[in-house]
């Protein structure tokens, strides 16, 4: 098994040969990802905000479709590849901050955002409690989290993980694991989130939102 620093590696340099061509029609597997934005659109609508963390925020696509719809909001990509950073910020858009950093370990406040937007990165993260936790960390009291990712059941979630997974990784992929509804729930307990919605949904999507409590 490789450690938590091998994996980001390889998380880094399969994402920097990816960043130019993340967004265009070359994008390859990570067209996939695409399906993935209009159900977070759909939580967000008719939810007041004022700022919003993409955690693994990639070139910013996300970013670039609400920062249209919310001009007067405030929006944060936090994503560990240094290149993917980079062509975030080539975009321009007003009202942003792009910053290179660990979702593992934010770079931010306490109470820093009242939402936190996480699309097809959280399979890409060694220590997935850890995650949660700077999430709960950084969310204000009664701030939503709305995460994407991929699940199935648990003998699914086996093959994927002891099977697919490692050869993906030899192909210089830096996948870690998928994980099933049950996981993802202890983890929001732990950190002390309450789930609103998690379920499984069309292409083995795993589609969660929870929210810290209020104070």
């Amino acid at each position: 098994m490789k450690s938590s620093e091998e994996y980001k590696r390889l998380s880094v340099s399969e994402f920097t040969k990816a960043a130019k061509n993340y967004e265009n029609d070359k994008a390859g597997i990570y067209k996939m990802c695409r399906k993935d934005y209009p159900p977070i659109l759909a939580e967000i609508r008719n939810k007041p905000f004022e700022t919003l963390l993409d955690a693994g925020c990639g070139t910013a696509p996300m970013i670039s479709l609400l920062s249209e719809e919310y001009p007067n909001a405030h929006f944060t990509g936090l994503d560990l590849t240094p290149e993917m950073i980079k062509q975030a910020k080539a975009k321009n858009l007003q009202n942003t901050e792009f910053v290179v950093g660990d979702c593992e370990n934010m770079p931010f406040e306490d109470d820093s955002f009242d939402i936190v937007i996480n699309s097809q990165s959280f399979h890409h993260y060694p220590d997935p409690q850890a995650f949660i936790n700077e999430v709960a960390r950084v969310l204000k009291p009664g701030g939503m989290l709305v995460l994407r990712d991929n699940t199935g059941s648990k003998a699914l979630m086996w093959f994927v993980n002891h099977i697919e997974l490692p050869l993906a990784n030899l192909a210089g992929h830096g996948d870690v694991a998928a994980r099933t509804i049950d996981e993802v729930r202890g983890y929001c307990k732990t950190a002390g989130l309450t789930i609103e919605k998690i379920e499984q949904q069309k292409g083995f999507r795993l589609h969660l939102v929870a929210r810290k409590n209020p104070v």
